[in-house]
């Protein structure tokens, strides 16, 4: 402490980081990022439209205790959290697959509906247009069927994940006592 002006000359060296990260995911970052030492200094919202991420912006002592060991389950940390986007993504991704192909061949079936009606030829504009109906109608129940069933699936992996994330957490805060 300086007796001269009364401040404290205990000077603080801070490291920085900045997150960009899906917005469902925000508070498990923010409440996370706690247990490896990191502050957080703010966030800010994306402005491209469409997007659903957030920029957490932490900042923490360079000097920390342990900060080898923190450094590591935080990786870990980071490494958890990115499977666990990637399952929640993979949820939707084979059904969107399908729900779109059986979409164009509905469109197809429908274009040559279309043609053979242009054609002049009646019955085959009916039998074309059936699947072409089929097509355009069937790939919403597909995908519903086939998201619910992926989730299903994957459900207790993210729960895997998860734990892996409060275990590691934990593990970091211990370390900072």
């Amino acid at each position: 402490m300086d007796e001269k002006n009364g401040k404290n000359n205990d000077f603080i060296g801070y490291e920085y980081r900045d997150f960009t990260i899906t917005y469902e995911l925000e508070s498990l970052w923010a409440d996370s990022m706690e247990c490896f030492g990191w502050q957080l200094e703010g966030r800010h919202i994306s402005s491209l439209q469409g997007t659903n991420k957030v920029n957490l912006k932490f900042k923490r002592n360079r000097k920390i205790i342990n900060k080898a060991e923190l450094t590591r389950l935080q990786r870990q940390f980071e490494a958890s959290v990115k499977n666990i986007e990637n399952l929640e993504k993979s949820k939707t991704n084979s059904a969107s697959a399908v729900a779109f192909t059986l979409g164009i061949i509905g469109c197809a079936f429908m274009a040559g509906s279309v043609f053979s009606f242009e054609a002049g030829r009646i019955p085959l504009t009916i039998i074309l247009a059936i699947p072409g109906f089929l097509g355009w109608i069937l790939p919403y129940f597909c995908y519903v069927k086939l998201r619910n069933k992926k989730t299903a699936s994957l459900t207790p992996l993210i729960e895997q994940e998860y734990d892996k994330v409060y275990e590691t957490c934990e593990k970091a805060s211990k370390l900072l006592l």
